[in-house]
């Protein structure tokens, strides 16, 4: 029988293990992490499992990072939205400088693990942190602009994984990065349709018109379209050793188009539903592209 200290103990380990996964989103660094191994699988020619262990936990580092200090940077304003308000800062669990810290360590560690594997692989994971606080993070009150500014260092994970195992930058971890960059558009801002009252409460400024109206959902439906051409350029053999075959090719490319379809949805409807949908599309489609690209390399 476990005694009342015993359990206040664990409780005390659950909410703090409870409150870093908060402070780093797990769930958006797990992703991260996805997108950067499918990344090493397509560029390495040999499978090393050290070099993905130190991807990971790297990956893991910079994403954690990136994310402690924009809620450090941002409690205030994280105090002022539902979806935030109770993240361990401004809910007080998490003291400023205690979040601080985990920033400061996790960037350390993370820079440290990557340059392991390479010196350009932890020079992009730097370079996505350094535009993601100092760049993106106070732009967002500022301009529509920050989603475009985000999306850069937003990219790079799936490049990062090629990077990390050629230890080279060219057209092929190039295209990846160009997948991405076009692919964040239509997901971030179907979550920003869905949250724009939310946002507006802390002054941000995320959808490309202001407003949840045609002009947004026009543009949606554009860098769907540029992500969907993008997607299948690597079928006509003009990207270097990043390849995919014609059967992938149509996988991928009708990956693109049901997500079209949802973004055409959008523009019909203009309701949260329909954001919501394309939303789940977009987590449905950067995961199984990634999978149908790496599948198509190795089968």
């Amino acid at each position: 029988m476990k005694t009342a200290v015993g359990t206040a103990k664990t409780y005390t380990w659950a909410l703090i293990f409870s409150d870093f996964k908060e402070i780093t989103k797990a769930r958006l660094a797990l992703s991260v992490v996805f997108s950067s191994i499918a990344g090493y699988f397509l560029g390495a020619d040999q499978i090393e499992v050290t070099s993905l262990l130190l991807l990971a936990f790297g990956g893991y580092c910079m994403v954690g990072a990136s994310n402690a200090y924009n809620q450090v940077i941002e409690k205030d304003l994280d105090a002022l939205m539902s979806r935030t308000r109770n993240r361990p800062v401004p809910a007080g669990r998490m003291t400023t400088s205690t979040a601080l810290t985990i920033a400061i360590i996790m960037t350390l560690l993370g820079v440290i693990t990557l340059y392991i594997l390479n010196p350009k692989t932890a020079m992009f994971g730097a370079i996505s942190i350094f535009m993601y606080t100092s760049v993106y993070t106070p732009l967002k009150t500022k301009s529509p602009l920050a989603v475009f500014v985000g999306a850069l260092p937003g990219a790079i994970p799936f490049m990062l994984g090629w990077v990390a195992a050629t230890n080279d930058f060219g057209i092929e971890p190039g295209t990846l990065f160009m997948i991405q960059f076009f692919w964040q558009f239509p997901h971030f801002w179907a979550l920003a349709w869905m949250l724009d009252e939310d946002y507006k409460k802390a002054g941000f400024k995320m959808l490309p018109t202001g407003n949840k109206d045609k002009g947004t959902a026009v543009q949606i439906i554009m860098y769907t379209v540029w992500m969907i051409i993008i997607s299948v350029i690597p079928v006509f053999g003009i990207t270097g050793k990043l390849s995919l075959s014609i059967p992938g090719g149509i996988l991928v490319f009708l990956l693109g188009m049901v997500m079209l379809v949802f973004a055409f949805r959008l523009f019909e409807k203009r309701d949260n539903a329909s954001a919501r949908k394309l939303m789940l599309a977009s987590v449905s489609y950067i995961t199984l592209m990634q999978l149908v690209y790496v599948a198509d390399k190795f089968i």
